[in-house]
């Protein structure tokens, strides 16, 4: 069973809920993010990987994707607002992750503050 981390950050109960049933036993569940758009899925942040669910109009298919930090090489956040601090409904934060034997990946979370949220635990699995 998941475990959740006393500091767990996440949008929406149910996507929490769809993370932990994809985890490994102990494994820790820092963060779940709702992403930007329509179709777009969320993005889980654990103590060994981030987990996002991608789910496309275009395919009508879905998928639970793993990233293992051991394939991560960097990790990037920006707002489309220029200071990662502002907060707002309409403040879209990107969070980018290259790798080992995968494209770059971006993911658009709602709010520059998520998308720093998200950076920070992540780095603390990468340096």
């Amino acid at each position: 069973m998941a475990v959740l981390a006393d500091d767990l950050v996440f949008d929406k109960k149910d996507q929490l809920e769809k993370i932990e049933g994809f985890c490994l036993p102990d494994e820790v569940i820092r963060a779940v993010f709702d992403l930007k758009g329509a179709a777009t899925g969320f993005l889980g942040i654990t103590d060994r990987r981030i987990i996002y669910y991608d789910k496309s109009l275009v395919t009508e298919r879905k998928a639970m994707i793993s990233i293992p930090y051991s394939r991560m090489s960097m990790v990037g956040s920006e707002d489309d607002k220029g200071h990662i601090i502002k907060k707002g409904f309409f403040v879209t934060g990107r969070l980018t992750v290259k790798g080992l034997g995968f494209e770059d990946r971006t993911f658009e979370l709602r709010g520059g503050d998520k998308a720093h949220i998200a950076h920070q635990i992540i780095s603390e699995y990468l340096i």
